[in-house]
């Protein structure tokens, strides 16, 4: 019967798209509100909360009403009349959601073989935690969500084919370290609600059922037969498509530029050492190779680092200064009024990245935006100085401009504020992430760290791990890059400590063509910068409008910016 009222929606939409013309901001305001219905958990997490109560089950029907919907928009968009470049864009936005996200559920199918991706604590977790509307709103939504989280769990494990072991490992890791947000932090806040008793309960009974279904699901995984488990290197066909989704380019065309990058980069890194030896060997012989003279001096330069039980305090500590500079130097408009909160990375985050931003969407402009900062505790002194020496009192710096100023934090703020709505919600990681590279590197032009050859040094060893990622991912996903050949690019190639190089290779198990947008999404936006702008690094007022007109399109691929840029949109 369900099945039945899905394809007379399609058809019904498919007659409606060949009878009449439609304006293009009636398209898109239908299609969003369509797109909300779709997928309530990404409504929630942009800040539009009318279906936080809702829980997709994840199971074949579902599929079937999101390949309806997907039918739908795309016989819709051909009868939309745009009315300029802005409009289409927009429409190049939608029609590449759309097709990508056939291909996700025809082809890659990661619904079947990637259990992490079925992580409902950090769904529930904000809802509880982020103040956007009263406790007992939130908590009236979550208490409707939770009565299907059982169901939910069920459809994931019947989805759930041949699963990698990396992902499969990984899934477990995260839900046994969230857990506790049905097990206690839920009914914490009930407890201390105004809620009736009837109604705490009933909470109870739900968490406890959720509870119980998520730990089925970690044991169902741990105890998986799975003999020949599916490969996390996605093949080059599947890369390939999924790069051209995402980037918008070859992977052999970045590919290649990273290695002209990387070339680059050891030379300019030579020279500063070169400048530096005397400094700091004095009449010492440096070595004939050139990888090891470079490392010989980073080592040296890397044993300069805060303590691991201050790490997250030195990063809220830097933030103030990068946020005088920027505002001393006019580089870019910047909004006081958008908190920035540092804090340490939610469990049910963990495991992938080691710094990350977490933004309010459109839809919430005024949230927060919080700095996640992974935790060192637990770890072995070992790998405690491993970490720090990677993240020294020089590239710690570096870190904070690519993800708060004026790097995503300020990016993402400017993103919310677009014109467009679609422009916001449809982010392109490419040049999301090539900002906060191209951030860097605009710094350091503009005099942050005193231009020494130092701090030169170290941060070209941090460009180097953006050009590095790209090399590692295509080559993992395409040609079979071995974990031992993996760590020499890592540790030899890119200066990386071995707890560096170990978490890369980690993460590029778990992820495929997210490493590569740092790299492309920069050298896309220089590029542009020094086409549009070539004065730009001489005169500061010209800097600050080339940066602010950037990045009011919103986070779209660099190219589409570069065309309403010229055109004058």
């Amino acid at each position: 019967m369900i099945k039945k009222r899905i394809v007379l929606f399609f058809f019904l939409a498919i007659s409606f798209a060949g009878n009449a013309q439609m304006d293009v901001n009636t398209f898109k305001e239908q299609f969003v509100q369509n797109l909300w219905k779709t997928y309530p958990d990404w409504a929630s997490s942009v800040g539009f909360h009318n279906y936080d109560s809702v829980l997709i089950i994840p199971d074949s029907m579902n599929r079937v009403k999101e390949m309806a919907f997907l039918n739908a928009q795309f016989k819709l968009l051909s009868t939309v009349k745009t009315k300029n470049l802005s409009d289409e864009t927009d429409l190049k936005l939608i029609k590449n959601f759309i097709t990508s996200s056939f291909w996700n559920l025809r082809k890659l199918k990661s619904y079947e073989w990637n259990p992490a991706s079925y992580n409902l604590c950090g769904t529930f977790s904000y809802l509880l935690h982020e103040n956007y509307a009263p406790r007992e709103l939130r908590l009236k939504n979550i208490f409707k969500k939770l009565e299907n989280v059982p169901a939910y769990y069920d459809a994931a494990l019947a989805n759930i084919k041949n699963p990698t072991a990396e992902h499969t490992k990984l899934a477990i890791d995260q839900h046994r370290n969230a857990i506790n947000v049905f097990d206690n932090e839920i009914m914490d806040a009930v407890t201390r609600s105004g809620l009736p008793g009837v109604v705490k309960r009933t909470f109870s009974a739900r968490c406890e059922a959720a509870s119980k279904a998520v730990k089925n699901y970690i044991n169902k995984l741990d105890s998986l037969d799975n003999p020949n488990p599916r490969s996390f290197r996605l093949g080059k066909d599947l890369y390939e498509t999924k790069f051209k989704n995402e980037i918008f380019e070859h992977p052999d065309t970045i590919f290649q530029r990273a290695l002209a990058r990387k070339q680059f980069l050891h030379t300019e890194m030579s020279k500063l050492t070169d400048q530096l030896w005397p400094k700091y060997f004095g009449n010492k012989v440096h070595p004939r190779s050139n990888l090891r003279k470079i490392k010989m001096m980073i080592d040296t330069l890397s044993a300069s680092h805060c303590e691991a039980d201050s790490f997250q305090s030195t990063i809220e500590k830097q933030i103030p200064a990068l946020v005088k500079f920027v505002n001393d130097k006019k580089l870019i408009g910047m909004d006081p009024t958008k908190p920035l909160v540092v804090r340490r990375e939610p469990e049910y985050m963990a495991g992938v990245a080691g710094a990350s931003i977490s933004s309010p969407g459109p839809y919430e402009k005024n949230g927060n935006t919080y700095y996640n900062v992974g935790s060192l505790s637990g770890w072995s002194p070992e790998d405690k100085e491993s970490y720090l020496r990677e993240y020294n009192d020089y590239i710690l710096q570096i870190l904070n401009i690519h993800e708060a100023i004026p790097g995503h934090y300020v990016q993402l703020i400017y993103s919310n504020r677009a014109p467009s709505l679609i422009k916001s919600l449809f982010g392109n990681n490419s040049m999301i992430e090539g900002w906060a590279v191209y951030s860097e590197l605009m710094m350091l032009e503009n005099g942050y760290g005193d231009s020494t050859a130092e701090m030169w040094l170290m941060y070209y060893k941090w460009n180097l791990r953006s050009v590095c990622n790209t090399i590692l991912d295509i080559s993992i996903h395409t040609k079979d890059l071995k974990k031992e050949d993996a760590m020499n690019l890592l540790t030899i190639h890119a200066f990386q400590q071995q707890k560096e190089a170990e978490g890369k290779w980690k993460r590029a198990t778990l992820s495929d063509v997210q490493l590569c947008s740092y790299f492309s999404g920069f050298s896309q936006i220089l590029e542009l910068r020094n086409k549009i702008c070539p004065a730009c690094r001489e005169k500061p007022e010209l800097l600050r409008l080339f940066h602010e007109k950037f990045l009011s399109y919103g986070s779209i691929p660099v190219k589409e910016i570069e065309k309403l840029m010229r055109s004058g949109n």
